[in-house]
Parts: C-alpha cells; structure tokens; sequence
C-alpha cells in the first residue's frame, strides 16, 4: 500500500520524501500497479524500427529498381551488338563498298526490329555507301553519294573509331573504345562499329535501334510484405515484453528478417532476369547466325573465313563476352559466374543498407534521437550560428575530402571516368603498388647506379631532405634577423621590417617565376654574375644538385619572412626585467640567449615550425615553376607528383591515393610533433 504525502493546513501538499518521489512517478494512473515508464521505451523502439525498415527497404527498392534498368539495358544493347557485329561482318565480306554492300543492307533491314536503322560509311571518297535512315531518303539524299559538310560529324565518328583500332592494336591493350554508343532523343541506342578489310579500317557501319523498353520494376507487395510484417510481429511482442532490453533485442531481430528476406528477393528475381538475358541473347544469336548464313549464300558473299557467331556477343572493345557459346548456346559456367559476381555486389550493398538500418534502429530506439533532438532545442541559438559554417564545410571540404579518399580505391583515368565506382574499384591495390615498390635504385650495365626518380620512396626522401633544408634556413634566417630589428636604438628600424617582410608579401609564384629567370643559363641575371667574375655560366637545370640549389634558394627567400615576424613578435612580449636582472647576475649574451630567449620563443616558434613543415613539404608552385621536376623528374616532391599522375599521365584513383598517403604522413607528423613539443597547450 503507497504512502501518501503528509497535508499542510491551507498550503499544497508537501514535498514527498526522495524514495518516494520515483515511485509515485511510475505508478501514477496504473490501476494494476504496473509500471508506465516502458510505454515510452515502447514508442521508441517501435517508431525506430518503423523508420529504420523504411529506410533501408526503401533504399534496396531503389538499388533493385536501378540494377533492373541496368540489366534491361545491357540486355537491349548486347541484342543490338548481336546485329550490328552480324552487319558489319557482312560489310566487310562485302568489301566496304559497292553494289554487294547495299545489297547486304537491304537483306538485313527486313530482319530488323521496326523503328530500326542501318547506315554503312565508306572512307575512301567520304561516302555513303547505303542507309535506311529515314533522312536519308529521297533522291537527292539516297546512298550512294558524299558526305555534305553538315553530316561531317559522322566522319569524325568513324576516323575516331579507326585510331581506336589503331591505337589498341599498336598497344597491344583494350584502351580505346571500338563500339561507340550514344542515346538517341527518341529513346533509342545508335551503335558505330569499324568495318575493316584486310587488316586496314576502310569505313563505318551504323545500327540506330527503336526505344528501349520500359525496364522491369520490383513488386510493391515484397516491399509491403516485408515492411509490414517484421512491425506487427515486433508491435505484439512490445505488449508482453516488459524489458526495454528485450524490446530492442526483439526490434532487431524484426529489422533482420525484414531485411534479410527482402534481400532475398531481390537476389531471386537478379538472378532470374540475368539469366533470361542470356536466353533471349542466345536466341537473337541463333537468329542472326541464320540470316547471315542466307545472306552469304544469296549474295555470293566470301564463305571464309567460316561465319563465328560467338564472337558478335561482344563489348565496346569488340572482345567476346564469353556468356554465349560459338553455337549459340548459353555458356553455363560462365553465366553462374556472371551471377555469383552480381549476387556478391548486391550482398555488399544490401549488407551495407543493414548496417545503416541497425545503427539507425539502435539510436533512435535506445534513446540517442530524443537526446539529440533535446540538446539541440536547447542551444538552438547557437546550432543556428554555426550551421551555415558547417554547411559551407562540409561542402567544400569533408565531402571533396572523403570522395577523394573513396577515388583512391579506383582504377580512374582518363579513359573510364564515365563508369561507376564499383566497376573500376580495385581495393588497395594503388597503396601497394605506392608502397610495395622499393626498388630505388638499380646498378646499370657499366657499373654505376641510377636511381628510379618516379618511385615513391625516392620522392619521400628529396620531399624530406627538401623540408628539412628549408625550414632549417627559414628557422635560422628569420630569427637571426628578428634578432637584429630587435635591437633597441636601431636606426631606420621601421624600413627594414618593411623591406624585409615584402617576399612574403609578393604572390609566390610571381617570385618563383623571377627567380626561374634569375638562373637561366643564357640570360639569367646569376650566370651574369659569374661571367663578370671570369667565371663560366651553369646549366642550373641539369644536374639534380643545381637543380636542387634553385628552388632551395628560391624558397629560403619566400619562407625567411614569416619566421622573422613570428620571432619578432615573440621576442618583443620578452620582458625587459628578465635581461637585466641576468646581466647583474653576470650573465654572458649567449646564456642570456639560452637560458632566456629560446625558452620564450618556444610557444611561438614550435606551431610556426609545425606550420611551416606542412607548407614546405606541400609547397607546389616553386617546385612546379622553377624546376617543373628537372631534371627526369629528379625534383620533384610528392605534392607535384602526385598532380603529374592526376593531370599528366591521367591516372586519377592512383593520384588520389598518392594525396591520402601525403595526407597520412602530414597528419602523423603533426601529432607526433605536437605531442611531443606540448607547445599548443596550456601550461
């Protein structure tokens, strides 16, 4: 039986005693006594994993939705590539050109879907040889004829085609694209592939499709089912289980299933329409290998070499994709492959959606959202300052920042920046092919040693020596200098800090750009010098250690300036007291300078130095400028390096993960250095 509160005469009840208090709380408006404090934790939980299922379901709808498209596209255009590579091994029966190439055009439009089109184009003359393009009809504009100047973008087309074969074939690589395919605006695909004949590229065949069919979509009833049904079993569970651990326990499990069978689903149905691709592709296969069996014999075309119809189920680099048979049947282990490769991206990206979901679940059901939503109540005057900075932040900083770091994982170049992430991701293989390559340098045949410029540790180490070197001569040149204006009773003190702050405050890159022209071995104002002293003028960039001494001097005279005003304005907080009273001990000026001037420059000069480290060893215009890495690369750092790799030799997911490398060493050198020195913190 509860207690009751002791009444005051006239006043309000009084206070009831601590132990008290709580349970009046829980058992207010229970008639069995039970405690009310879990229908809150009820709701909670309840509304998280409403909101958690929502969302990764909703999401794995949309990736469901997006693969399908996918799989109904790749499934019109390999149907199409069956008969355009049907078509233009025809073409090149034909010879490229003439009578028996329209001939064999005509034969193959009746096969065609309606709202097909095909063009042939032949180099030679710049014609057009045959065309069933609507455009293309009347008597002015039937094939045969030339190109007019408004349809040269279908020359370039087919030169762009011809360098590609070219350019592959003298590489001995798949770079270039052979078969281009572009959208056409009426929904359509148009296919150009080459037709060569001999060996030698001699023109173009063109293959515009009808639209595209609208892609399959997922069924609403599986995202219903397995939305619905985990909630109205967690929803009975939450009237019998008392706990909120349990509750949340059983949320999860509600949110495993949910998740877990609508993976399933979608695993289902992938497989089944990747396999239906393959039927129906097997099949168009069998069909044109018939028809162009026909159209040889009917238009007395070359029977050899024997017609390959396995090789007509090909992607952009005209290779055969090795899912069809030479006979037109299904290749079955390769297709299994097909569907383990796909069926193993989707279980990472639905597994992903379950890690979301779950941490989703576990904030909102365990509390952490009504906190959150609390305390930004709470300090809504400040979060409404501070959010158009973080907004700012997160868009020009955290977002480039983080999908550089995502880049690093790819193989992108210039070459495929159209594909997505996941089809040129390669893991970490730019970190091992960074780190894994040591060897530096290698013994030539004549005995000496030549160093490989281009390798990472090699670059580490110049980056290193070039750091150290400078900020060694800033360190020193600026404190020296500070020292000096520093000097009570100097005169024209004023000017010289005035003149002696101006390189820091000239643009770097013009300053980089005067001293490049300082140290040209014709004209350069260095070589002058020493011709006026019966000297003989260098060649600053041949040699690495000349190279070297141009931009060392170059950024000793950019990097003095900042350390003299950082010393200078340390220097001038010393108290006065603190040197007299050390001359009346007896104190020499160099123990003063000890015992009393380095101690107190430490809190300034060590960020400084920090500071300085970070700019030095990411410092890109005087290296880029003066030098440009001369000689064979021999100067450059890894910043530059790095920009090369990005935007000389275009290989972007190697270059973005040569910035996180530089990145990582800058950021354990601060720590370290900060730790260790303990200047940014308080004493």
């Amino acid at each position: 039986m509860s207690k009751t509160a002791p009444q005051r005469p006239g006043g309000p009840p009084a206070v009831p005693p601590p132990g008290e208090f709580a349970e009046t709380l829980h058992s207010a408006g229970s008639p069995s006594g039970a405690p009310q404090g879990r229908a809150p934790h009820r709701v909670r939980v309840l509304v998280g994993l409403s909101l958690a299922l929502g969302l990764s379901l909703v999401l794995a709808q949309g990736l469901l939705a997006k693969t399908l498209e996918t799989i109904s596209t790749e499934r019109a255009d390999r149907q199409a590539f069956v008969s355009l590579r049907a078509l233009e091994d025809l073409v090149q029966r034909a010879g490229g050109k003439g009578d028996s190439v329209r001939a064999v055009v005509s034969a193959w439009q009746q096969q065609l879907p309606a709202g097909s089109a095909v063009r042939v184009i032949a180099f030679s003359g710049i014609q057009l040889e045959a065309s069933t393009f609507p455009e293309d009809q009347g008597e002015e504009k039937a094939a045969p004829r030339r190109l007019s100047r408004e349809e040269k973008p279908l020359y370039d087309r087919g030169q762009r085609l011809r360098a590609a074969v070219e350019t592959n074939r003298e590489e001995g690589t798949a770079r270039k694209l052979e078969v281009e395919a572009e959208a056409l605006p009426n929904g359509g695909r148009l296919l150009s592939a080459p037709v060569e004949v001999d060996g030698a590229v001699v023109g173009m065949v063109e293959l515009a499709t009808p639209p595209l069919k609208a892609p399959l979509n997922p069924s609403t009833g599986a995202l219903l089912l397995w939305l619905l049904m985990p909630l109205a079993v967690c929803a009975g569970a939450s009237f019998v289980v008392r706990k909120q651990g349990l509750l949340v326990l059983a949320s999860v499990v509600a949110l495993a299933v949910g998740v877990g069978g609508y993976a399933s689903y979608s695993l289902g149905m992938l497989d089944a329409q990747v396999r239906e691709t393959q039927t129906l592709v097997a099949g168009q296969l069998r069909a044109m290998a018939e028809r162009a069996q026909t159209v040889v014999a009917g238009q007395q075309l070359a029977a050899e070499p024997a017609l390959q119809p396995g090789n007509w189920d090909a992607d952009q680099f005209r290779r055969p994709l090795g899912l069809v048979t030479p006979a037109g049947a299904v290749n079955e282990a390769a297709v299994t492959a097909r569907v383990a490769e796909l069926r193993t991206g989707a279980g990472k990206a639905l597994g992903g959606l379950g890690a979301l979901s779950l941490a989703v679940l576990l904030f909102i059901g365990m509390g952490g959202l009504a906190r959150t939503v609390e305390t930004v109540v709470e300090n809504r005057t400040a979060y409404a300052y501070i959010a158009p900075a973080m907004v700012g932040m997160v868009v020009l900083v955290f977002f480039p920042f983080f999908y550089g770091i995502t880049l690093s994982f790819t193989d992108s170049n210039l070459y495929n920046t159209g594909q997505s992430l996941t089809d040129i991701w390669v893991g970490l293989r730019n970190y091992a092919e960074i780190l894994g390559d040591f060897s530096i340098a290698k013994r030539a045949s004549d005995g000496s040693i030549v160093f490989n410029y281009l390798n990472f540790y090699y670059t580490l180490f110049f980056t290193v020596v070039w750091t150290v070197t400078n900020v060694t001569i800033g360190v020193t040149v600026g404190l020296v200098l500070a020292l000096i204006l520093n000097v009570q009773g100097l005169a024209l003190r004023p000017v010289y800090r005035v003149l002696l702050i101006l390189p820091w405050a000239m643009p770097n890159y013009i300053t980089a750009l005067i001293w490049k022209g300082m140290f040209h071995q014709q004209f350069g104002v260095v070589n002058h010098l020493i011709r006026m002293f019966g000297g003989q003028g260098l060649a600053w960039y041949d040699t690495p250690v000349s190279s070297f001494f141009t931009v060392l001097a170059t950024n000793g005279w950019l990097s003095f300036p900042f350390m003299m005003v950082v010393s200078l304005g340390a220097l001038t907080s010393i108290p006065a007291e603190l040197y007299e009273a050390a001359r009346v001990d007896g104190a020499s000026r160099w123990q003063q300078f000890t015992a009393i001037t380095l101690p107190s420059l430490k809190p300034a000069l060590v960020p400084a130095v920090i500071l300085s480290v970070v700019w030095t060893f990411n410092q890109f215009n005087v290296i880029f400028l003066v030098t440009e890495g001369e000689p064979s690369n021999s100067t450059e750092i890894l910043i530059t390096q790095a920009y090369k790799y990005a935007f000389q030799r275009y290989r972007y997911g190697y270059a973005a993960a040569y910035s996180t490398v530089i990145f990582g060493i800058l950021l354990l050198y601060s720590v370290v250095q900060n730790r260790v020195s303990r200047a940014t913190e308080a004493a």
